[in-house]
């Protein structure tokens, strides 16, 4: 059976954001119960947010592709928010957040970097 693959699947982008979601339940794992539907579930919402506005907004016109990447830009943003609370309240060591915070800048880094792109083709 022919493999079917979508074109976003190739973005190296969105690759690395699902990484992180991976990354994301992994540590929301680790949360007292007690912030199942409160910490974790935003932390679990945001992280997708990232790869599904990546899709979403992939094959759309630059500028709407822009407009779901700003999107998944902030989402990455409020993930730093919630990686810092978690370790505020030890939930997560230091690492884990430092280590959250590299694969951010890293996915942040390339939405901005798509970002640019787009701009320099409509110009």
């Amino acid at each position: 059976m022919k493999e079917i693959k979508f074109n976003f699947e190739d973005l190296i982008v969105y690759q690395r954001a699902l990484d992180y979601v991976d990354f994301v339940y992994k540590i929301c794992d680790s949360f007292p119960s007690s912030e199942k539907y409160i910490l974790a579930n935003q932390y679990l919402r945001a992280a997708n947010s990232i790869p599904l506005n990546i899709a979403e907004g992939a094959g759309a016109s630059d500028a709407q592709f822009n407009r779901y990447l700003q999107i998944a830009l902030n989402s990455a943003k409020e993930c730093v928010v919630c990686s810092t609370l978690a370790m505020r309240r030890d939930y997560i060591s230091s690492n884990m957040d430092q280590n959250a915070r590299q694969q951010l800048e890293e996915i942040c880094k390339m939405i901005t970097g798509l970002q640019k792109s787009l701009k320099k083709t409509n110009h």
